[in-house]
């Protein structure tokens, strides 16, 4: 093919183009936009058409040369970040009022769902209500609480979860919750930790980033094994676990169908079926495998 029918250069402009091959045809009379085109290119040089392989070799060379700053500047900064700009998703809190303003804060700007850890208040024996939950339900945002189950051993601690319950929150039991977290969506977390003197607290802001996706693990997986609590879950507890119930238990834990428990207790098995379903609804256990987990944990087994 002959040099009519081939492109100089992917890169230039066909009025270029166009201007080259009449030039090469010994046309010199053109001026414009074109020539300089040509002439910056270095592909006409005092007036005379120059071989466009040398002229474009050095063209793309200066290219290559900025791609590999470009890279290498994109380094740079990728190492200055790691360094310092990743320290941003994590701010300090240094007292109490932060804390707690920082955690009405959260509630007030979420959109879709709380979600927490609850041992316990570190500046109380017992949760304290938040006064943003009920206009966060309102606004339909759903709150999501795994309680230590040691709170629920006390009237006032099961009050407050009580409380929490009947204004819309899902809650469920864990016996050694390891941290207080509130998780806002999945935009922020707060950690709150008792500082080594007591009487205050430090807690952690994160904000997205590996770690906030870890703690949003965390709090999934404490959901998944915590069980319901239900607000009448608490009353009965004192009666229990009675004679009856712990024989019962021990049935029930060595594997022993209804039939054969009703047998063993000379009940009927719906007798059998309502003691159970008693039970766990009185420990807030959805399974008969989560009701022997609770009542292992009370010492009921």
């Amino acid at each position: 093919m002959g040099t009519e029918g081939r492109r100089v250069h992917e890169g230039l402009s066909p009025e270029a183009e166009k201007l080259y091959l009449a030039m090469l045809a010994g046309d010199n009379a053109e001026t414009g936009a074109a020539r300089e085109e040509l002439e910056r290119l270095g592909l006409i040089k005092n007036g005379e058409v120059r071989p466009p392989r040398s002229a474009l070799a050095a063209v793309a060379s200066g290219y290559e040369a900025a791609a590999i700053r470009a890279r290498e500047t994109a380094d740079v900064l990728a190492k200055a970040y790691a360094e310092h700009g990743s320290q941003d998703f994590v701010e300090v809190l240094k007292d109490a009022d932060e804390v707690i303003s920082a955690f009405e804060e959260m509630q007030s700007q979420a959109k879709t769902e709380i979600r927490a850890l609850d041992p316990g208040s570190y500046l109380s024996p017992q949760p304290q209500a938040s006064p943003a939950q009920p206009p966060a339900l309102a606004r339909g945002v759903g709150y999501r609480v795994v309680y230590d189950s040691s709170l629920l051993q006390t009237e006032p601690g099961f009050a407050s979860v009580r409380a929490s319950i009947a204004v819309g929150e899902q809650a469920r039991a864990f016996p050694g919750v390891p941290l207080k977290l509130v998780i806002a969506d999945s935009d922020r977390a707060l950690i709150a930790v008792p500082t080594v003197t007591g009487g205050n607290v430090v807690a952690l802001l994160i904000h997205p980033s590996v770690l906030l996706s870890a703690l949003i693990e965390l709090f999934e997986a404490f959901w998944r094994m915590a069980v319901s609590i239900t607000p009448g879950s608490q009353e009965d507890t004192h009666e229990e676990p009675t004679t009856a119930t712990r024989r019962l238990m021990a049935l029930l834990s060595a594997g022993l169908t209804d039939e054969s428990i009703a047998r063993e207790l000379g009940v009927s098995e719906r007798t059998v079926h309502r003691r159970v379903s008693r039970l766990q609804q009185l420990l807030g256990a959805q399974t008969r495998f989560q009701l022997g987990v609770q009542a292992s944990r009370r010492g009921w087994l």
